[in-house]
């Protein structure tokens, strides 16, 4: 192939199985499935059970229900059982890396004050 400046240029099919190997793998790296992959996000840890019912206890009570339906002293009664059975939820979906939706969308209601 000619490029503009009347030069020839290699075309994929010219190039051979060692070629993008080198290109690919700077670091002489040759199977990706044995190298540590390094991101920008830092590890953090899955939320404790201590944490969860730390939470849980920061709850206020007499305010308005959230999508559950589920009042604060509900979940603050359940004790130790309700903070288990949270705590695996939570554990559960940190591992997954999702969100419920019902989590992610936010309901305001406005008030007029006048």
């Amino acid at each position: 192939m000619i490029n503009q400046l009347g030069r020839r240029t290699p075309t994929f099919s010219q190039f051979d199985g060692c070629h993008f190997p080198q290109l690919l793998n700077v670091h002489g790296v040759n199977d990706i499935r044995h190298t540590e992959i390094h991101t920008a996000e830092p590890l953090v840890p899955e939320p404790s059970g201590f944490e969860v019912e730390m939470a849980i206890e920061t709850l206020q009570a007499h305010k308005s229900l959230g999508i559950d339906q589920i009042p604060a002293e509900l979940i603050k009664a359940g004790g130790r059982t309700i903070c288990s059975v949270v705590h695996k939820l939570i554990n559960s979906l940190w591992n997954k890396q999702v969100l419920p939706e019902e989590w992610v969308v936010d309901h305001c209601t406005y008030l007029y004050e006048g």
